[in-house]
């Protein structure tokens, strides 16, 4: 009889080896909630009113360094300001950790024409063969 009881004993405080996942699935909700909620804010680059025009957008297939100028003629890389005698030198050291990279230049509407053609100019001097402008798309007019 003594075995018995001890067999009943053992079956009546069998451990819980469930897995709950209630908690985990809380933690993944929470984490998922503050990634949607902070992806927006993570833009990289200054404010600019881009010209609206036509055409394709780019596909991104290739790495693209974004050089942006502002209406007061400055220039950018992400929200850093490079002076213009620098900037060369800047994308030069980009392109020697990727040489496939290629330069997108965000010009501001009120930047003046002759800042974004001479950062062209400087690039192409520079070795640059792949530099372009990023524009917006223009709003469809529905008559």
């Amino acid at each position: 009889m003594p075995q018995s009881a001890s067999r009943r004993r053992s079956r009546s405080y069998r451990l819980n080896s469930d897995i709950n996942i209630t908690n985990l699935m809380d933690v993944m909700m929470v984490l998922l909630v503050v990634f949607m909620v902070a992806a927006p804010l993570m833009t990289s680059g200054i404010a600019l009113d881009l010209p609206k025009v036509g055409g394709k957008n780019l596909t991104g297939e290739d790495t693209s360094i974004n050089i942006s100028v502002d209406k007061d003629g400055y220039y950018y890389i992400g929200q850093t300001e490079i002076p213009a005698d620098k900037i060369v030198d800047k994308v030069k050291a980009i392109r020697a950790q990727n040489d496939e990279v290629s330069i997108t230049i965000s010009g501001d509407a009120g930047a003046q024409y002759g800042r974004i053609i001479g950062l062209m100019a400087l690039l192409k001097e520079a070795g640059f063969e792949k530099v372009g402008l990023k524009t917006e798309p223009k709003p469809n007019r529905k008559n």
